[in-house]
């Protein structure tokens, strides 16, 4: 069965959520799924969820856990590389029918991987693998490289009336 390569974009809540909904769904097949994610680090709700699918559902974080602004750290940088680096040798091992790559288009647009870089593991993802590549800013070069592009708009949304990430439901 051929692969195919997601993007998952925009600035409306759901990307990540979209993305573990396939992993869920992939991992009640009996598909093996890695999920690494960019620039995250932590305990969130759906990574102690996540921990109860082990033998199907592997999670890997890449990042220093902050939010980025300006130029990125040489410790937030050099994260985003182990993230690049380590999907290259999970590509290589062959063991996952999908891979996802979480906050990969905002690791690009910050400065903390070269769009090259992302692009070089969309070339290198082997043929049966599903790649889903989640984030706000999707580059123009990564959406043309995609297979299926979905563009996550915000309509209306309770954080602009003041109401903070909700554990279980936003964390």
């Amino acid at each position: 069965m051929r692969g195919y390569v997601q993007v998952y974009t925009g600035n409306g809540k759901g990307k990540t959520t979209a993305a573990l909904g396939l992993a869920l769904r992939a991992a009640g097949a009996g598909l093996k799924v890695f999920i690494g994610q960019f620039i995250k680090r932590g305990e969130y709700s759906e990574i102690k969820a996540l921990k109860r699918f082990a033998d199907l559902i592997q999670v890997e974080q890449f990042g220093m856990g902050r939010f980025l602004e300006g130029q990125p750290s040489a410790e937030d940088i050099e994260a985003a590389q182990k993230g690049v680096a380590r999907i290259h040798e999970i590509m290589a091992e062959d063991r996952y029918q999908v891979i996802i790559l979480d906050e990969a288009n905002v690791a690009v647009k910050s400065g903390l991987i070269p769009v090259q870089e992302l692009l070089a593991l969309i070339v290198a993802k082997p043929y049966h693998v599903e790649m889903i590549i989640t984030g706000r800013y999707a580059s123009t070069r990564i959406m043309e490289a995609a297979d299926l592009v979905t563009e996550m708009k915000v309509i209306k949304h309770y954080y602009h009336e003041g109401i903070e990430a909700r554990v279980g439901i936003e964390k």
